[in-house]
């Protein structure tokens, strides 16, 4: 299933990849859930010869919101696959994937996802803390995925060979039935970014493994927040709202403040970082 807004431009590719990313799959329902588009997102998907069912929502709810009301409409037995639109599935991928779900303790099982050149991203991450976000700001996130203290996972071992991981970004993710069950439905108030943290929590919380799988393989388009002021906005707001909500006050005090220098920091660089900047000091409403 996919949550399409606006997602005409990128939408085709996703619904051409999946025949040859499902092969081996006998049985599966591609779902397109339409967050209001203002575009032609509904029509190229109902035109689509991959036969997609179609949930109009009426309103653009957010992501999970999005997810949500495919997932009310698919039987608690079935896994769910979640695709961001600008997904390309490769072939064989989703079998790949599925071959990580044949342990009862994995609950969620992600692809090594690929850029547009080909080359592997670093799309695992560990959970945000006090020392991630400060050893980011102090050293930069590249310097800081590279001495193991950052929020991003540098390590290629595990890129390449796989293994248990804390989360990673959600653009692909396969959910086991199981997982479903025990988890509920995604958190709506976080309407776009870290949506995706709190869901993988929450499956670890349950005893349940997240796993990444190298052998399956997608091509991730991406990169809306770096031309958006807003989207840069929202995702610095919602990793604080994220992190408050876990841990004490003291703790979300150090954890902004660490957002907030690495963000002065770099104000040099662009508008997106005094959006970010606004964000971490509250001076940005997430409803402007």
């Amino acid at each position: 299933m996919t949550v399409a807004y606006n997602s005409a431009s990128v939408l085709s590719g996703l619904l051409d990849s999946l025949r040859a990313g499902l092969e081996g799959i006998e049985h599966y329902e591609v779902i397109v859930v339409d967050n209001d588009s203002h575009d032609h997102s509904v029509d190229l998907a109902l035109a689509h010869p991959i036969g997609a069912r179609v949930i109009r929502t009426g309103r653009n709810g957010g992501y999970s919101a999005g997810i949500n009301a495919a997932t009310a409409t698919i039987a608690p037995s079935a896994d769910v696959l979640v695709l961001n639109p600008d997904i390309r599935l490769l072939p064989g991928s989703i079998r790949n994937l599925y071959a990580g779900l044949s342990s009862s303790s994995v609950g969620v099982v992600v692809p090594q996802v690929r850029g547009e050149n080909g080359a592997v991203s670093k799309s695992i991450r560990r959970e945000p803390s006090i020392m991630t976000a400060w050893t980011e700001a102090l050293l930069g996130g590249t310097l800081a995925a590279r001495m193991g203290l950052g929020e991003i996972v540098h390590n290629p071992a595990l890129y390449k060979d796989g293994g248990p991981i804390e989360w990673a970004t959600g653009a692909i993710l396969l959910i086991s039935a199981e997982a479903r069950q025990m988890i509920g439905d995604w958190d709506e108030s976080f309407f776009l970014y870290s949506e995706e943290v709190d869901y993988l929590q929450r499956v670890r919380a349950a005893g349940l493994e997240v796993l990444y799988a190298p052998k399956s393989q997608a091509v991730h388009i991406g990169g809306d927040y770096h031309s958006s002021d807003f989207l840069t906005a929202l995702m610095t707001a919602n990793r604080i709202e994220y992190h408050r909500r876990h841990h004490g006050a003291l703790a979300s005090a150090l954890f902004r403040s660490g957002i907030i220098v690495g963000e002065a920091m770099r104000l040099a660089i662009g508008s997106g970082r005094r959006s970010a900047l606004g964000a971490a000091l509250g001076l940005w409403h997430r409803h402007q």
